[in-house]
C-alpha cells in the first residue's frame, strides 16, 4: 500500500556529530516501508562502497541513491574544478527530480557541506526548497547548515558530538560508518 503526504516539510540534519546521513537514511527506509518513493543525491561522496548503495539496489525502484562526488575529500579552501562541476551536476539533478514530482521524499545528503565549501550557492538550495511540490518531503544533511537554510526549514536537528571512538583511532567501519 502506498501512502502519500498531504504536506511535505523541509528537514535539516546538521552539526558536528555522527548520524546526519544515518538519520536521513532511516527516514528513507521508513518511507519505502510505507510504499513511498525516495531519491537520495549524495553530494561530495563518490566511489566509496557505502552500504546504502547496496541497500538501495535491494529496495529499488522505491529507493534510489546517486553519488555526485569523488572518492577523496574536498579541499574546503581550494576545491577542485571537478568538485565544483560534480556539485553543480548534483544540483541540476536535484532540480530535475524535484520538478518531476515523482518522489515523495528527496534527500540531499551533504548539501549543507557543499554550500559551506562554496561548491553550491545557498540561493540555489533555497530555490529548491521553494520549488518543491506540496506533498514532497525534502531533507538536507551535512555540517555547517547556513542560517538561511535553517530559517527556511520546518525541522532542524543538530547532531552534537559528545564522545566519538574516532578520537581513540578507530577508522570508519563497514556497515556502521560506511
Amino acid at each position: 500500500m502506498s501512502e502519500k503526504l498531504d504536506r511535505g516539510y523541509v528537514q535539516v540534519y546538521t552539526g558536528n556529530g555522527k548520524g546526519k546521513t544515518t538519520a536521513a537514511l532511516g527516514l528513507a527506509l521508513r518511507a519505502v516501508g510505507h510504499g513511498m518513493k525516495v531519491y537520495v543525491i549524495q553530494f561530495m561522496k563518490g566511489s566509496i562502497d557505502y552500504g546504502e548503495l547496496a541497500g538501495a539496489r535491494r529496495l529499488a525502484p522505491e529507493l534510489e541513491v546517486v553519488q555526485m562526488g569523488r572518492e577523496c575529500f574536498v579541499n574546503k579552501k581550494s576545491p577542485s574544478a571537478e568538485d565544483v562541476e560534480l556539485a553543480r551536476r548534483g544540483l541540476e539533478l536535484a532540480r530535475d527530480v524535484i520538478a518531476a514530482g515523482g518522489h515523495d521524499v528527496v534527500i540531499l545528503d551533504e548539501i549543507n557541506c557543499a554550500v559551506d565549501f562554496n561548491l553550491v550557492p545557498v540561493e540555489d538550495v533555497l530555490e529548491l526548497v521553494r520549488s518543491r511540490p506540496d506533498g514532497m518531503e525534502l531533507v538536507l544533511t551535512g555540517r555547517g547548515a547556513s542560517e538561511e537554510i535553517i530559517e527556511a526549514a520546518d525541522l532542524v536537528t543538530e547532531m552534537r558530538e559528545v564522545k566519538h571512538y574516532y578520537a581513540a583511532g578507530v577508522d570508519g567501519r563497514v556497515g556502521i560508518e560506511r
